[in-house]
This record gives structure tokens, sequence and C-alpha cells, in this order.
């Protein structure tokens, strides 16, 4: 796991060599281990490195069997065993036992369609010399990300915004429209960022640049269903669990320590399950959790623990340490991020990189199989439509005077989101069930200036015209697709990536290995959703791993009781955070609007967290990278 940046550019070498180490040094904390360079007449690559395979001899930049390819990765290539024996047979000799020369390898056989041959999680440049073209590439979920900027003076790329901020050519200029798309999804979808001029490469997508050229960009993979109405119920569970041990099985390899994060639900309960049939040691575990109990998992997790007999490691996350790390945030996220699981993830991290270097994760089981609340939301808005308007409006107008549970999935939070959502598209009352403002909420939290530059911006086409283009998917499977090109690939992937890498620590997610998204994007939705119960086959397929509360209990999120620190321990913080003076100042939101959220939130008259965190996070976030500007 590695953190890259670079630039397409002449000019004299020294000024650009100087301008490359800031931009890689930036990146320290994803590479601790090791960093390299290389720079010509109109190119340079940076990397920071963190060691897992092939400590001595993985050193980057890499080449192929040309010096004219150099290479610089982020990531891990879970094949590369594989593929670079089918390099061999075509007499392609290697020096070292790193994926990073694999990659070298494969674009010299296959040019760009290498990124086809490859199956794990990157985000990589390629110089070729020979052609003077440079290659971006990200992998098919988006898992590792990589961001880029496109100016009249050259291109520059990294694996974080702080990495091109260090390259003289990138304005640091807040996007307005990146602004309202944070505001609208908790996350700045891609291709946008927050920052004007700067890009993020979408997930699945490569992009190639020539000096003196415009970047072109071409999608090679996308997470579309294809259902296959073949096998029946036991095929699909007995070829899923296959799957999944094989997917485990190649992500255990690693020459540094590996553990796992065990949060207690059932996606990470089947890798630990899976990996510890795997592994002839004892495997360690890691586990998070609150003094609240209805947001504490670590019961759960223990359970899993005892029966797979792993060296479990647990910590608490508390109002004190959240407080703590507040100051830390903005520099932390580095762009904008509303999920407040990320600072439990980071606390996570933190724990588990003191004894691993590598952990496995359970991300992306919930999107692909079907397993959130937003699933089932969609068949109950059948029913609800079934109802008289007056009836709907009368029980609308009752949930919202029901006094704001504190405890974690409340039926009353839960039917709020539902009946805010529910005038709304499919692809927009999903977005508004998982987060964020409608339009209408942000006109209302804008500043006068801010209103005006998004004025006649939809910040919800680029989400309803691409799952537009996909008319012949089933209503689930446009779910399925929805909830992995954007929630997946735009808010928690960052989250793991941002809060792991912070640590120095490489999270890989089996879920997300290609062959197995491939397979579960071949299962017909009907054995995903079966009634209410989500997650039926792998439910069905791992009925023999995990306890049977374990099996059998609903989806509980990383959630954190935001609502009640707001009002008690984090109160303070956030009022000093959105002071009306300091936003009056600022220009970016109306403080009247925004006094009026703390006021109802406080008092306990509504439950407005969300939109709250987000705009401390935001907040955080300007002090970092853009202190003291104004929007007036």
């Amino acid at each position: 796991m590695c953190g890259i940046a670079g630039f397409l550019e002449s000019g004299p070498p020294e000024p650009r060599a100087a301008v490359l180490r800031r931009m890689t040094a930036s990146l320290r904390h994803r590479g601790p281990d090791d960093e390299g360079f290389y720079l010509d007449h109109a190119v340079g690559l940076g990397v920071r490195r963190l060691s897992v395979l092939d400590l001595e001899r993985g050193r980057q930049p890499m080449t192929g069997a040309q010096p004219t390819v150099r290479v610089v990765h982020n990531g891990e290539i879970y094949n590369f065993r594989s593929l670079r024996a089918q390099l061999q047979a075509f007499g392609h000799r290697f020096h070292t036992d790193c994926d990073t020369e694999v990659i070298a390898h494969a674009y010299e056989r296959y040019g760009d369609a290498c990124v086809s041959h490859l199956e794990g999680m990157f985000a990589f440049a390629i110089w070729n010399a020979a052609e003077q073209t440079l290659l971006l590439a990200r992998d098919r979920m988006g898992e590792k990300p990589l961001y880029y900027y496109s100016g009249p003076t050259g291109f520059v790329f990294g694996s974080e915004l702080r990495a091109l901020l260090e390259h003289p050519a990138v304005p640091r200029e807040l996007d307005l429209a990146g602004l309202a798309r944070y505001l609208a999804y908790e996350y700045v979808p891609a291709p946008s960022s927050i920052l004007a001029g700067i890009a993020k490469l979408p997930p699945g997508c490569l992009l190639t640049v020539r000096p003196g050229d415009k970047p072109r960009l071409t999608r090679y993979w996308e997470p579309l269903p294809s259902p296959d109405p073949g096998p029946d119920e036991q095929e699909w569970a007995t070829r899923l669990r296959h799957q999944i041990e094989a997917s485990v099985q190649r992500q255990l390899v690693s020459d540094v320590p590996l553990g796992i994060f065990l949060s207690g639900g059932i996606d990470s309960g089947a890798i630990v399950a899976t990996a510890a049939r795997l592994s002839p040691a004892p495997l360690r575990t890691f586990s998070i959790g609150f003094d609240e109990p209805t947001y504490d998992e670590r019961p759960f997790a223990r359970r899993v623990a005892r029966q797979w007999g792993t060296d479990h490691s647990e910590a608490v996350f508390t109002a004190a340490q959240a407080l703590d790390l507040l100051g830390d945030v903005g520099h932390l996220l580095d762009e904008p991020l509303a999920d407040p699981a990320f600072l439990p993830t980071y606390l996570l991290s933190r724990l588990a990189r003191r004894s691993v270097t590598v952990a496995l994760s359970g991300d992306g089981g919930d999107e692909l199989f079907c397993g959130y609340p937003t699933f089932l939301a969609e068949r109950g808005v059948r029913y609800a439509n079934r109802l008289p308007r007056w009836i709907r409006h009368l029980a609308e107008w009752a949930v919202n005077r029901v006094p704001p549970s504190t405890s974690y999935g409340s039926v009353d939070f839960l039917l709020r989101q539902f009946f805010r959502g529910l005038p709304h598209s499919p692809e927009v009352r999903t977005q508004l069930l998982l987060g964020g403002l409608s339009g209408a909420e942000q006109r209302a939290l804008l500043g006068p200036a801010a209103r005006a530059a998004c004025r006649g911006l939809d910040v919800y086409e680029d989400l309803t015209v691409a799952v537009a283009e996909k008319p012949g998917l089933d209503p689930l499977d446009r779910l399925i697709y929805q909830h992995c090109l954007f929630y997946l690939a735009g808010q928690l992937l960052p989250k793991v990536d941002r809060a792991s890498m912070a640590c120095g620590l490489e999270v890989r997610a089996p879920f997300l290995d290609p062959p197995l998204v491939d397979l579960a994007c071949r299962i017909p939705s009907s054995f995903k959703l079966r009634g209410w119960t989500t997650k039926y086959i792998l439910r069905r397929a791992l009925a023999s791993d995990l306890p049977e509360d374990v099996l059998t209990r609903r989806k509980q999120g990383f959630g954190v009781p935001l609502d009640t620190w707001l009002r008690g321990p984090l109160r303070a913080a956030m009022q000093e955070r959105l002071e009306p003076g300091r936003l009056a100042r600022q220009g970016l939101f109306e403080p009247g609007a925004v006094s009026r959220l703390i006021a109802e939130h406080v008092g306990g008259r509504r439950n407005h967290r969300k939109v709250l965190w987000a705009l401390m996070m935001f907040e955080a976030w300007c002090d970092h990278y853009l202190p003291g500007q104004r929007w007036t």
C-alpha cells in the first residue's frame, strides 16, 4: 500500500524535483517505509511505500522489460502470481516477487487493456517514454483513490488532494458546486471534488494524457448486475461459499503481520470464519465499540472471536476521544466527509496497527447482497403509495411529532427519513435515506453567494443519469448498482482508506475481490432479498459458520451516538465551530438557519445530527485547507 503523486510538464529539472519531493512527502502517512522518484524532461513520478510484499526488492518506481516504462502503484494485485506465470509463458522475465512489477509487464504485453487482467485494489500511473503517454487507472470498485488536475501549464495527479496542492500550478479554490454535492450526498461523488479544477478518477476508469493534450477518460468496468436464472438456491449458496473462501485465501497473502476488523455483523464474521479455516495459526481480530449499549456491537464480535479462537483486541470510542480528534479531523479527512464513523474507524486502525500492517474487512457485503434498510424501504414505498394521500400526510405529521429517540436505528428516525424521501424518485429517495439534504433544504441553508453560484444546479443529475442509463435492470438491481457506484465508492471506501492510511495500515476487502463481485452480480436479486430478510443467500451460505444470534440479527451499521454527544459533551465544540458570527464572516451558510438547527437539536425537538455533523466536518476541513477565506 502506498501513496503516489506526479505531474506531466516540461521545465528545468531542479525546481520540478523539489516540487515532486514535496508532493510525495505530503503522503508519508500512506507509505512510511520508503520513497522513490523518477524525473525526466516531461514527467515526474513519486511514491511513498508501505512495504507489504517483497520487502527488500519491491521499491518503486518500477520498470518492466523496457526501461522506457515506469510504474508507481498504490494497492494490491491479488492475482499477480497467476498473471506473472502467464506473462512468463510469453517470455517475460521477472526480478522481484512484487505485484507492481507484474503491472509493468502486463502493460508491455496488453497496453491499456492490462487493467482488465488485474484483479485487486489499485490506483497506478504508468509513464511510457517511448510513446510519451501517461496512463492513470483505478480499480473496479474504487477502493484506492486518485485525484488529478489538468490545467494550461500541465497535468498533476496524486492519491490525495494534499499532494496536488503542493504543486504551484494547482489552485486552492473551493468549488461551490462541489459544496452543494457534499451537502446532498455527505461526500463529493466522483468525478467532482471539493476544489475547483481538481477531479477524481471514477472507479473502473482509466485516463490517458500526452504532453499538451487534454486527458482522455475511458470506463473499462462497472458494477452492473447480470442475473443468471439457471442455478437454484442451493447451488448459489454453494458457489458463494466457495468463492468467499477463494477470495479470502488470496487476500491472506502478505509478507507482514495480518489481522481482521470484526464488527459483530455477518460480513466481517464471514471473513473471520473463512480465514480461520484457512489459517494454520490463530488470527488477530480487532473491534471497537461504545459505552451506549444500543450502538455497541462488541458482544457479538466476542462471540464470533470465541467460536473461531482468534486473538481478539477491542477498544471503546468515547465522546472525549471524538473531542480530542476534532482539531485534526480536517487534516485527516483530506476532503470533506460527513460519515461520523470515520473517527472510530481511525481509532480502530490505530489499534490494529500496533500489531499488524494489513487488515481484512467486511466492506461491500451490504451493497452487493442487499443488507441495508434502504433496500427494504422500496418495498415499503409500494405499500405507502397505495394509501390515500391524506392518510400519508397524517402519518407523516404524527411521526414528526414523536420525540426523537437516542437509540441506534430508532423507529421514529427511520420513519422520518422514509416520509422525507417519499415524494422523490427512487434514486433520490434512496440517497436521502442514506444521508444528505434535498435541494430545498440546501437552499434554506446556503448563504447568498453559494446559493447564487448553485442556481440551476441539479446535484442529483449524475446519480439519476447513471441509473437511468441501465433500463434493463429490475428495481432491486438498480438499487444495488446505485449503492455500489455512489455510496460504497463515494463514502464508505474513502472513509476506510483515509482512516487506515492515516495510520499506515492497509485494509483489504474480500467481498470486493473481482471474482466475488462478478459472482454477486450474477445472483438474481430474488435470492438477496427474500421477503423482509436481507442478505438471504449470504445468510444461507454462512449458516454453519456464525452464532445464531449473529446470523439472524438485523443490520446494524457502524453508528456513532452523535445525537446524544451533540447535546452533551460535543455541544460546546459544535456551537464554537458553527458560531453565527464566524459563519457570517465566512459567508457560505445562513447563520440563522444553522442556529435554528442547533437549537432544535439541543432542545431535543428534532434530531439534526447528520446535517450538523456535515457542517462541522466541512468547517474543520476549511480551517485546514482554506483558512480565513471568505465568500461574501
